[in-house]
């Protein structure tokens, strides 16, 4: 007994003898394999020179690429085009940047190394956040996140936790929070100053972002992190690649100054400015002296220097000049303020002159704005198209491999006898043309499919476009801003200034309001009855005060609730035209807007009333009148859209009882309430 026990004592001891070696095997292999190879340092090398000297950048890259080929390291590979990839995008090449990413991430399909997918998945994440594919940057960038989380790449993880963290801004302030929290966790662990700097600007970011609706405790935490990351920064400026978020970072807490209790600390604003001056002109960053020259140009105007603020928003305009290329965006940026400055000081020929810039730029920037949309399309498309071919290649290759396999088992069938193997060639070779007629097949349909994309694709882009073409069109009746102007002349000739400028600054914010709403999917109620106020009382100017209005919500209507912007500003139009302007002097015109809620429909009910001239007496006048309201064609169009998720929405236009309700006109539009 004593024997059996020693025997099995000792049969223990060789077997955790054995589990302790291969303890040890495995965490080295583990350690091993979540090293940075020389070929990834050489890349990151290169990389970190993309601000500083974009020539070497590219070349000590390619030479990374070289030895990975050189080695046949596809993990190296997959790193080195990923480099490449981002690096061109530093440099604007969209052809070169996608080439990169797609490479790099049909490489990283066929290995398991968990460091060379991630750096193929942020490459992918990083194209499609370029190209405004937000969904797919998720995607792909979440993908890079979960596998350098494995490996401990703390400083990766946190660079793309930041990324994560702006994409899901502003839908999501939760999920902008958790990431930007994750982001500053990670470049606490890596020690990495770059890191800690991008992760810190993010979460800035975050707390900048809540001061809309937080108080002066907020204020201040906002302004303490940002004077700790300013000093993070100051500390590390030598370890630091991106001398624009240092730069970033001085501008982002001089603007939170502006933001805080009143009087401004002047002297620490002016302070950060003058930081971020010195770091643009030191390092050449362009984007951050024109930001704080702007910035600084704004605070003077609020303060009242109207000739200090003037001289800066020029000094801004001619140094973007004297560069080789033209930011239209920028350029109606810094108009615009000249254009404010200009009413502050009442130098209405001055503000004519910005106007005619102004409006001039704006064009320009629309056509960018058009054309990157475009371009971005084709884009989407390419790599979608790439995708597919990729799944192609993918079946192609499977085919290759199980034909050589077959082709073994053929040789190996023919050595068994002469009469076996014929009855198996046979038989094989019928399989084989089976196989080849249905992957003929299935190539064509592929084929097929992807043309049917391309022109769906193509039709779907070039719809939406022309209807948001004429949805901006003819969101502003051409009449009433023609009126607009000849009134605001009228009242500058005869001297009436203090009229004149309210009466501009309430049209510039309405046209600013359909402008920026126009651009959205979805605005809330509380937005949409602004907007509505302030047309209505610019039609009141024009009309003399003839007619009055009424807004009112039932009591269980949240003001919150989001629907599809710039719907009821058409019949609005429509009855201010054709309802009440026609009618008699005498007779004191009204509107009545109503909302109440339908929660079975889950839709808003909007009944618009007036009491003009009715709808038979407006088809008379119709035949002489040279009005075409062609919006509230366009908002069919789109209710008729919505009818695909939303059956009720809608609208129905019909005449007031002259017995019972009055005469006029009333509208009734069911609008969906969207999530």
């Amino acid at each position: 007994m004593l024997q059996k026990i020693t025997i099995d004592l000792q049969n223990f001891r060789k077997q955790k003898r054995l589990f302790y070696v291969l303890f040890l095997v495995l965490t080295a292999f583990k350690i091993q394999a979540q090293d940075i190879s020389p070929i990834e340092k050489i890349a990151a090398e290169g990389y970190a020179k993309r601000f500083s000297d974009t020539v070497s950048c590219i070349k000590i890259q390619k030479q990374a690429l070289h030895l990975a080929h050189k080695n046949k390291n596809k993990e190296d590979e997959v790193i080195s085009y990923a480099y490449l990839a981002l690096t061109q995008r530093r440099l604007l090449h969209l052809k070169e940047f996608m080439h990169y990413a797609d490479t790099a991430f049909y490489l990283s399909q066929h290995i398991t190394k968990i460091r060379a997918k991630a750096h193929a998945s942020a490459a992918m994440g990083s194209l499609k956040s370029y190209i405004e594919d937000k969904p797919q940057a998720l995607n792909y960038l979440l993908e890079a996140y979960t596998l350098f989380s494995k490996v401990n790449a703390h400083d990766q993880c946190a660079k793309i936790a930041s990324d994560i963290s702006y994409l899901f801004s502003p839908a999501s302030p939760t999920k902008v929070e958790k990431y930007a929290r994750e982001a500053l966790a990670h470049a606490e662990k890596s020690g990495d100053a770059e890191s800690q700097l991008y992760a810190r600007l993010a979460f800035g970011g975050f707390l900048a972002d809540n001061l809309e609706t937080g108080g002066i405790l907020e204020w201040a935490a906002a302004v303490k992190f940002f004077e700790e990351t300013v000093a993070l920064a100051e500390k590390n400026a030598d370890k630091i690649v991106s001398k624009s978020n240092i730069g970033i970072a001085y501008v982002n807490l001089a603007d939170l100054y502006t933001k805080g209790p009143k009087p401004i600390d002047e002297k620490a604003f002016l302070w950060n400015l003058q930081k971020a001056e010195s770091i643009a002109k030191k390092y050449n960053v362009k984007i951050i002296l024109r930001s704080a020259i702007g910035l600084k140009g704004y605070y003077f105007m609020q303060k009242g220097d109207y000739i200090r603020a003037e001289l800066l928003f020029t000094e801004g305009i001619n140094y973007q000049k004297s560069l080789p290329y033209t930011d239209n965006y920028l350029f109606t940026a810094f108009y615009k303020s000249l254009k404010d400055v200009a009413v502050k000081r009442k130098d209405f020929q001055a503000y004519y002159g910005y106007d005619t810039l102004y409006s001039k730029y704006t064009q320009l920037k629309y056509k960018e704005s058009t054309q990157a949309l475009l371009q971005n399309a084709d884009a989407r498309y390419e790599s979608s198209k790439k995708a597919e071919r990729i799944k192609q290649l993918e079946l192609e290759k499977e085919l290759e491999q199980k034909n050589k396999l077959l082709g073994y088992g053929i040789a190996g069938v023919l050595l068994i006898g002469l009469v076996f193997m014929f009855r198996s060639y046979y038989y094989r070779q019928r399989y084989y043309q089976n196989r080849e007629d249905f992957l003929k097949q299935e190539q064509v349909h592929n084929e097929l499919k992807m043309q049917l994309m391309e022109k769906e694709t193509i039709e779907n882009l070039a719809a939406r476009l022309s209807l948001e073409r004429r949805l901006l069109r003819s969101q502003m009746d051409p009449h009433f801003i023609f009126n607009a102007l000849g009134n605001i002349q009228s009242m500058i000739l005869q001297k009436d200034t203090i009229p004149a400028v309210s009466y501009l600054n309430k049209f510039a914010k309405l046209t600013r309001q359909v402008l920026e709403q126009s651009r959205k999917e979805t605005i809330s109620l509380e937005e949409e009855i602004n907007t509505l106020k302030n047309y209505i009382e610019l039609q009141q100017l024009r009309l003399n005060n003839g007619f009055d209005y009424v807004i009112e919500c039932d009591e269980n209507v949240e003001t919150d609730i989001l629907i599809p912007p710039l719907l009821i500003q058409p019949f609005i139009e429509n009855a201010v035209e054709h309802g009440l302007k026609p009618q008699e002097n005498s007779v004191k015109g009204l509107i009545e807007i109503y909302f109440k809620e339908d929660e079975e429909q889950h839709s808003l009910i909007c009944t618009i009333k007036d009491n003009g001239i009715g709808l038979a007496a407006s088809r008379k006048l119709k035949i002489n009148d040279t009005h075409q309201s062609l919006s509230t064609t366009i908002t069919d169009e789109r209710l008729s859209k919505m009818q695909k998720e939303n059956p009720n929405a809608g609208f129905t236009v019909k005449e007031r009882d002259p017995e019972t309700d009055g005469r006029g006109c009333i509208v009734i539009l069911n609008i969906p309430i969207l999530s």
